[in-house]
């Protein structure tokens, strides 16, 4: 299977460069895995495809204001950098620009000495480890300092942090938000709920990876970023008894969609566990506890195209793109949604 069969032609100004006032107002395309029939409406209509007895899951990671905007103490030099996962206690591993000015001993200025950083290590893919040095509290300090890491397609300047957070977001650690979520309002949870669909939370932090162009021509050869993620007891007894009494488990966004897969056994029976999971999905994967998937739309040879091609169908999905396209849907983090079932 070669990269370049996820390969679709995406016009520059059909990426979403900011997010809709109102989340739920968002473009809905549903696609039908089976038939390949298409409709659209308007996501605050997902209820119509909804039913009683389903179990809609989500992912309550939340984003942190992980980019940060230093210099370097011997020479002035600026330095971004971005916070990728916490090590240990004050020492992360990030990504650091420009990666020549940042050689171990090196130390970085934040904020005029509210936080500085030493660099201690270069690890996988030029990566840095950063040992960091604060009075007061890490997170509060980052949330004066830090800005949120928007995606690199994205060009436009956030206005207000918490579009970039779903609603439900609770567990700080991700460099990237779980998009497919940023759909939903409180209010519209709250109708899924009445209407008797179950909602369930797992964690699963986003690193950057899911960004990361796939560089090799076949598939197979691709290796996956690693993520940390967490289900609950409790949660995965209600996704389990969910399929025990026929309704269908609905992943929001693929990055539930990979936690439920990872603690999935081959018996269908979701575990309460966590760990790092590198979990790569493509055609030919067999799910073992999804039935349906609400998402957005994603970049052309990703693996997040892959992983819905191997829901859905590839020749599915590539059509439905095409019908994307000139029907002028939104694209990416701020875009449209597409509910797969």
């Amino acid at each position: 299977m070669r990269t370049a069969d996820f390969y679709y032609d995406l016009p520059q100004e059909l990426i979403a460069q900011d997010p809709l006032e109102d989340r739920s107002s968002s473009r809905l395309m549903h696609l039908d895995k089976e038939t390949g029939e298409l409709e659209h409406t308007d996501f605050k209509h997902i209820l119509n495809f909804l039913k009683p007895g389903d179990c809609l899951v989500v992912n309550d990671t939340k984003v942190i204001p992980a980019r940060l905007y230093g210099h370097k103490k011997e020479t002035g030099a600026v330095i971004e950098i971005l916070l990728l996962k916490r090590r240990e206690n004050d020492i992360w591993e990030c990504l650091v620009k420009p990666g020549k000015k940042a050689r171990p001993g090196a130390v970085i200025d934040f904020g005029e000495g509210l936080l500085t950083g030493e660099i201690i290590d270069v690890v996988d893919e030029g990566n840095r480890l950063i040992q960091f040095h604060y009075e007061g509290i890490f997170e509060e300090i980052l949330d004066q300092l830090g800005e949120m890491p928007l995606p690199p397609y994205i060009t436009h300047k956030l206005q207000d942090k918490n579009r970039y957070q779903t609603v439900y977001a609770k567990h700080e650690g991700s460099a990237a938000a779980p998009t497919a979520g940023l759909h939903f309002t409180p209010e519209l949870l709250e109708q899924v709920k009445e209407m008797g669909v179950n909602i369930a939370h797992v964690t699963l932090h986003v690193g950057l990876g899911t960004f990361r162009p796939v560089k090799v021509d076949d598939v197979e050869k691709h290796h996956m970023h690693s993520e940390f993620y967490i289900v609950e007891e409790d949660q995965a007894k209600l996704i389990n008894a969910t399929k025990k009494n026929g309704g269908r488990v609905i992943a929001v966004g693929t990055t539930s969609c990979r936690t439920l897969e990872s603690a999935t056994g081959e018996d269908g029976i979701v575990k309460a566990t966590s760990g790092w999971t590198e979990i790569f999905i493509y055609p030919g994967y067999r799910f073992k506890c999804i039935d349906a998937l609400i998402t957005n739309f994603h970049l052309p040879e990703s693996t997040l195209l892959m992983l819905v091609s191997a829901l859905a169908g590839k020749e599915k999905i590539m059509h439905a793109y095409e019908v994307a396209v000139q029907e002028r849907y939104r694209f990416f983090s701020f875009g449209d949604a597409m509910f797969i079932s």
